[in-house]
């Protein structure tokens, strides 16, 4: 489990930092990386989103749980 912890923390830091640099410098990072357009961008979004979603839920875990 701590594996996919992990992984979805990373999924959302990497989602924070895109946002980041597309608010300040119109930068997008994913885009720039895979293209404009295509399924692995699409993919890339669908995975940062789920790891948000799945980071959510360690707000609620009481410390015990979260070890």
């Amino acid at each position: 489990m701590d594996i996919i912890r992990k992984l979805c923390l990373i999924l959302a830091i990497v989602g924070a930092l895109n946002w980041g640099l597309i608010g300040l410098f119109e930068f997008n990072l994913v885009e720039f990386l895979v293209g404009s357009e295509g399924m692995l961008r699409s993919i890339i979004y669908i995975l940062v989103g789920l790891g948000g979603l799945v980071s959510i839920s360690y707000l609620f875990m009481s410390d015990n749980n979260n070890k």
